[in-house]
């Protein structure tokens, strides 16, 4: 598309009801995509289009200033890449309603081709919040990049998890890529920026709305091999992503969850339906075909280094304890436990788990990379 086009495509955005099918057929009758825009109502139902929407267009113009959108673009250093466009994601254009025009700050890269989504609830339990953040640092240090919505909760471990590990993350977003949402996860934004690409099928200045999410995660599964539901209730948007990406052909995993709780309903039920059933990263790149190569960790095993390490090792499991409750069955006091846990964490021996609650870390099994021809 040529860069006038690219323009004008842009301010169609701003259009409730202008998507790819009516673009193309704008740009088929009126030759490209400026004449369309200048076009008067009677000229835009002579192409096609309802007398509503052909009015929509009209009344709607005059309010949407283009050079102001370019100045922001520019400002935010967001690109803009429509669908006929190389640099235009290819697996997401294999989906039937896929974006005319994708706006992206930061970088996607062909290695990108490797993506996994990781969604969950945004009200995650503290289970869900280990195991995503597992998940996602295992998968992301064998290479493959963690797309999610930079929503509360699990999105937010998710892609926090990714870049810990080194690796890449997409956060796609329900609004321009000028606003933030939500406002508390702007550094984490900046950083995926950073290391990755934020994605949006909004322009700028376009605010999130509650009808826009489920229209993201059709995106966000679009642009995956794969989705991983790590946490979810009954009625999650996470359920929604899944069954986007099962009507994408993209492959669909979930972690299980006790059947006591309510924030595993909707997990257990796509495990029910065939999800794949995820206890570690393996069970995610073994089904994605992943040609791999099992590498040594080099990380030092933790141990105990004294008599009260191994007290506090042997109360904790891995549901978490209050360090009140350590300090009773140990037989210590707080100011003992809590400066040995403290020391316990900044070795990986424990994590904490909010709240003056505690957990054994889990020990690292294999770890893998991608393999390379």
């Amino acid at each position: 598309m040529q860069n006038q086009d690219c323009k004008y495509a842009i301010g169609f955005s701003y259009i409730n009801g202008v998507g790819r099918v009516r673009l193309n057929l704008l740009e088929s009758y009126f030759g490209n995509l400026e004449s369309a825009w200048h076009a008067g109502k009677e000229a835009l139902v002579s192409a096609g289009l309802d007398n509503s929407l052909a009015e929509n267009i009209v009344t709607s113009r005059p309010k949407i200033d283009l050079p102001k959108t370019l100045e922001t673009l520019k400002r935010h250093d967001i690109q803009v890449f429509t669908h006929t466009d190389s640099d235009y994601p290819a697996r997401l254009k294999q989906i039937h309603d896929y974006p005319p025009l994708i706006f992206v700050k930061g970088q996607l890269l062909g290695n990108d081709e490797l993506c996994l989504g990781i969604v969950g609830t945004r009200q995650p339990t503290v289970y869900g919040k280990l195991v995503t953040e597992e998940l996602a640092e295992s998968l992301a240090r064998s290479g493959l990049t963690i797309v999610s919505g930079l929503a509360r909760g699990i999105d937010t471990v998710a892609h926090t998890a990714a870049l810990k590990a080194g690796g890449r993350s997409i956060a796609v977003f329900g609004c321009g890529l000028d606003i933030i949402y939500p406002s508390e996860n702007s550094c984490l934004a900046r950083q995926i920026a950073e290391n990755g690409a934020l994605v949006s099928e909004h322009p700028p200045g376009i605010r999130p709305r509650p009808e826009f999410f489920p229209r993201r995660n059709r995106i966000l599964s679009g642009l995956c091999r794969g989705i991983l539901v790590t946490e979810a209730g009954e009625n999650s948007g996470a359920v929604i992503t899944a069954n986007f990406a099962l009507e994408q052909n993209r492959e669909i995993f979930a972690v299980p969850g006790s059947i006591l709780s309510a924030a595993s309903v909707g997990t257990n039920r796509l495990i029910q339906e065939g999800a794949k059933l995820v206890c570690s990263a393996k069970d995610v790149l073994e089904e994605l075909n992943i040609g791999l190569l099992s590498v040594p960790d080099n990380t030092t095993k933790a141990i105990p280094e004294n008599q009260t390490e191994s007290l506090i090792l042997d109360k904790l499991g891995y549901e978490p304890i209050h360090i009140d409750q350590i300090c009773r069955e140990c037989g210590l006091g707080i100011a003992l436990v809590s400066s040995t846990l403290a020391m316990m964490e900044l070795r990986g021996q424990v994590r904490s788990a909010g709240g003056m609650n505690y957990v054994r870390t889990r020990e690292k099994k294999e770890i893998y990379q991608l393999e390379m021809n």
